[in-house]
């Protein structure tokens, strides 16, 4: 899978308002995200499907919280962009169940050994929703 898929994906609407709330956070104080009504932060939590609690805590994560997601994502052979586009809610729910996991260090090693799927299957919060993704039939792995 190309650096591109990697790269495109990590712009989503959700990077990029944890990117603004991380941004909000880090400015002055906590108090800084208050710049924003409690009223569009619980619109943009509902967007995302998260309570407001949850959209404050995952903008103090980092950046990169979501992209073993990706990683993942391409070790199923899964296009994050056509699963994004045609599975949105799914996709949404795949990168904030990942940015909340506290498998990381562990999906980190795994990566680096190379640890067959069998391995993170066992651990990973998403394996249901990902083996569901990868059960369906998708035009960028030439299947319909």
């Amino acid at each position: 899978m190309s650096a591109l898929v990697h790269e495109k994906p990590s712009q989503s609407r959700l990077r990029k308002i944890l990117e603004w709330c991380r941004a909000r956070v880090k400015g002055e104080s906590e108090s800084e995200f208050a710049c924003c009504c409690d009223a569009e932060i619980e619109r943009m939590a509902k967007d995302m499907r998260m309570s407001a609690s949850e959209l404050r805590a995952a903008a103090r994560r980092a950046p990169d919280s979501a992209d073993f997601l990706l990683r993942r994502m391409a070790a199923l052979d899964l296009d994050p962009d056509e699963v994004s586009r045609t599975e949105t809610a799914a996709f949404r729910d795949l990168q904030r169940v990942c940015t909340f996991c506290k498998s990381h260090r562990r999906c980190a090693r795994d990566f680096v050994r190379n640890a067959p799927i069998e391995a993170w299957e066992r651990y990973c919060p998403n394996t249901d929703t990902l083996a569901a993704l990868n059960a369906m039939p998708w035009r960028s792995r030439g299947e319909w």
